[in-house]
């Protein structure tokens, strides 16, 4: 495993290191594994911050870090202050980055597994390359400390984790004692009419919201990832019981309208479709690990029970 310490003295520009024999001392619960297996130690906070993934950039805006971010991945266009920043591609040339001199880049394992030879020459320019992603809801507080402690911010972090929590918790003590329950079928892809895995943010969303997930065994097609395969056919074996049926809208779904969902071959016998209880929503707020969650959870509850939950 390599592991990676900061170290206070080393180049100013450069927060992070690759360890030396000679460590200085550093305060407990400041060091953490990330999800490449890279041992991170940190002294002191980041200030010159590239992510490379739209979920970190608008978690650290979210945290109060937004001032400490240089740039971000060409498809991060939230919040607005972020979209004016200078975007990035990791498929690209590593030297764009390297010439605007960050002491973090911040990236989730696909983009090492994708692009190695990117994040090497990133980590030959001297740069401390990190990778985090939270696999579901129940790693999401550990992943945003991580942020706030890589930055400095985790006052700010801990109440917005608190007002998150709350605000769930509201969500589901309001839809828990309603009846019947709802049968949902959610599509996270056109192609192959795709669904989410069970550990999913969007599951966990049916779930906190009194909903029946038919897909709940859903495997995904990959391990650690939440898109499963599920299918037309198996979803018309399900025609008559789905009383929802919600459509992630993304670059991986070009379903927009209900007229889009009769089209296809036999979903018109599908109830929900047939009864025009059809939710399109963006995958930004129901599959994304970031705050804004709370507003998918939000729009799927006054989806299902328009009577009870008014915008």
């Amino acid at each position: 495993m390599q592991k990676i310490a900061v170290v206070i003295g080393c180049v100013l520009l450069f927060s992070c290191s690759k360890q030396t024999e000679k460590q200085e001392p550093t305060m407990p619960g400041r060091s953490f594994i990330d999800d490449d297996g890279t041992a991170i130690t940190v002294v002191q906070p980041f200030h010159r911050i590239i992510p490379l993934y739209s979920a970190h950039t608008e978690n650290l805006f979210s945290i109060g870090a937004g001032p400490f971010v240089i740039g971000g991945h060409k498809t991060c266009t939230y919040p607005a202050q972020a979209d004016l920043l200078p975007k990035f591609d990791y498929t690209g040339d590593p030297e764009y980055i390297i010439a605007e001199a960050p002491d973090l880049v911040l990236i989730r394992p696909f983009i090492r597994r994708s692009h190695p030879d990117y994040i090497v020459e990133l980590e030959k320019a001297g740069i401390t390359v990190i990778s985090l992603y939270p696999e579901g809801i129940g790693e999401f507080d550990a992943y945003i400390l991580k942020l706030a402690l890589l930055t400095g911010k985790e006052k700010e972090a801990e109440e917005q984790l608190s007002r998150f929590h709350t605000a769930l918790d509201a969500v589901k003590r309001d839809t828990f004692t309603i009846g019947p329950k709802q049968t949902v079928f959610f599509e996270s892809t056109a192609a192959e009419t795709r669904t989410v895995s069970p550990f999913s943010l969007p599951a966990y969303a049916i779930e906190l919201v009194n909903g029946i997930n038919i897909a709940d065994h859903a495997k995904p097609v990959n391990p650690g990832s939440s898109i499963a395969p599920y299918g037309a056919e198996k979803i018309l074996q399900h025609a008559s019981t789905i009383d929802a049926y919600i459509v992630q809208q993304g670059a991986m779904n070009n379903a927009k309208t209900w007229e889009d969902m009769l089209k296809r071959p036999g979903f018109s016998a599908i109830k929900a479709i047939r009864e025009n209880r059809v939710l399109f929503i963006d995958e930004k707020i129901i599959s994304s690990p970031t705050f804004r969650y709370v507003e998918g959870v939000n729009a799927l509850a006054r989806f299902l029970y328009p009577d009870i939950f008014t915008p």
